[in-house]
């Protein structure tokens, strides 16, 4: 491969770069309550960033595998950010913004295919799964540090609250990606340690831990203890719960709801 492809395959898109174009624009809309709507003006912001987020995940197992060996992911154009490229991009994208819409939950789809024939030694399989979720955390945190700092003293009200429903997003996607649950992240984690004949009888299960663990978090008990574990971390945080749970319902401007515009 020559030194021009090499820079190709790793150039950053033009549609990860509008993607952070939309946030921005979108989050000094919040900010400066620039929008006729500023339900829509948030709702914007909020899928834009988790997209973004999304990339970076993406790309953080990408790039982790090709430390590790995958020498393939840069052909597949996995560290371009471009979320078109992923394997499956209606389950990467499409699916956790519904996610996001119907319950306010950040939960990332599959994405990106890791040779992990290429890669040898445990230690760096379990590394490539735990990038991704870890993306998340610093996400999360950089969104957080604000509040815990008292950095947004005099912010508006909205800006406060889209800020804080978008690191509640990337919190419970940390948390859930590390559920050792055959087909997320937590499961990659510890795969590599468990005997052939455990992952064997495990892999069928794969293609649906995604949705059984969205559909357990629809049991009333379950979501209530895991929200009060999420916003109890938040807490430490300074990020209190009003503020996620406002930014939520502007973010459904569409319910109607008195903040949705």
């Amino acid at each position: 491969m020559t030194t021009a492809s090499i820079r190709r395959d790793r150039q950053v898109s033009p549609v990860f770069l509008g993607l952070v174009a939309i946030m921005a624009v979108t989050g000094w809309a919040v900010w400066a309550q620039y929008s006729a709507s500023t339900g829509f003006a948030i709702f914007l912001f909020v899928v834009s960033g988790w997209i973004v987020s999304l990339c970076l995940h993406e790309y953080a197992h990408a790039r982790t595998a090709l430390h590790g060996g995958d020498i393939t992911v840069g052909a597949k154009g996995y560290l371009t950010l471009n979320p078109l490229k992923y394997t499956h991009a209606a389950l990467s994208i499409l699916l956790p913004v519904i996610f996001v819409i119907l319950g306010g939950i950040g939960l990332p789809g599959g994405a990106v295919f890791i040779e992990r024939g290429r890669i040898q030694g445990r230690l760096k399989h379990s590394l490539i799964s735990a990038a991704g979720p870890l993306v998340n955390l610093v996400f999360a945190l950089a969104l957080m540090l604000p509040f815990t700092f008292g950095l947004l003293d005099g912010a508006p009200l909205a800006f406060h609250a889209a800020l804080a429903f978008l690191a509640l997003l990337q919190v419970t996607a940390a948390i859930l990606n590390l559920v050792p649950v055959p087909g997320l992240d937590g499961y990659g984690v510890i795969e590599p340690w468990l005997s052939y004949g455990i992952r064997r009888q495990l892999e069928p299960f794969a293609p649906f831990g995604l949705i059984a663990v969205f559909g357990l978090l629809w049991v009333p008990s379950v979501n209530v203890q895991f929200f009060d574990a999420i916003h109890a971390i938040m807490r430490a945080f300074h990020v209190d719960d009003y503020y996620s749970s406002l930014g939520y319902s502007w973010f459904r401007f569409w319910d109607g709801s008195p903040f949705g515009s």
